[in-house]
């Protein structure tokens, strides 16, 4: 079967946009992708967007980046088999911090319900899953390097072994995201499942990484 990566949804420290689509925000000196009106990325309202953590915050982002650039609306009421695979060096730490923080402040009997929730490293790909009616498997994947190619693999075995027609794959850390839909279907091919592997291995450069994508676009 022969592998292609439909769309491309990106976050990085200066902007955030699609690749197959050419669109791009900046956020300019003072802003950030949490800046951005929130209509100009989701096509449907994110429930209690704002009480969830950060990791969770901008991979919804670039999950829904991605889809809309492969052309795939998608919402909680339209379930879709599409899988999701994400990866990060630092997994749900940040979330496990502020759980406990909040935990010794209140003396040690009383936590906040909606900390705990994050204190998982696959929690944000399970509210991407939610908003987004994504039915397939969803897998946090690490490797020594936590590399986004690493998870492009995993991705792509479960597209080639009938898991799921199409499945994303990506990676988070801090405000900077990149996910990818892979898929068997070539009517709107960004690029190959090897060109993509080739870009995505190595330092995780966010604007670097959409360059040589839209270089592999043409």
């Amino acid at each position: 079967m022969k592998l292609l990566v439909n769309g491309m949804g990106w976050v990085s420290a200066r902007g955030c946009g699609m690749v197959a689509a050419d669109w791009s925000v900046a956020f300019g000196d003072a802003g950030t992708v949490l800046s951005v009106p929130r209509e100009t990325i989701f096509l449907q309202p994110v429930k209690n967007f704002g009480r969830l953590d950060l990791a969770s915050r901008i991979t919804l982002i670039a999950v829904s980046l991605a889809l809309r650039d492969a052309g795939i609306e998608s919402s909680p009421r339209h379930k879709r088999n599409i899988g999701i695979v994400g990866t990060g060096s630092d997994g749900s730490l940040a979330a496990d911090i502020d759980y406990y923080r909040d935990y010794v402040e209140n003396g040690r009997r009383l936590s906040r319900a909606n900390l705990f929730i994050y204190t998982l490293p696959s929690s944000s790909l399970g509210e991407a899953a939610i908003h987004f009616g994504l039915t397939g498997p969803l897998l946090y994947t690490v490797d020594q390097e936590c590399s986004t190619a690493a998870a492009l693999q995993v991705a792509a075995s479960l597209v080639a072994d009938g898991s799921a027609p199409r499945v994303l794959a990506g990676r988070t850390e801090g405000e900077r995201a990149l996910y990818l839909l892979l898929s068997g279907e070539d009517e709107r091919a960004l690029c190959t499942l090897d060109a993509a592997a080739a870009i995505l291995t190595g330092s995780f450069d966010v604007d670097a990484m959409v360059e040589e994508f839209a270089r592999a676009r043409g």
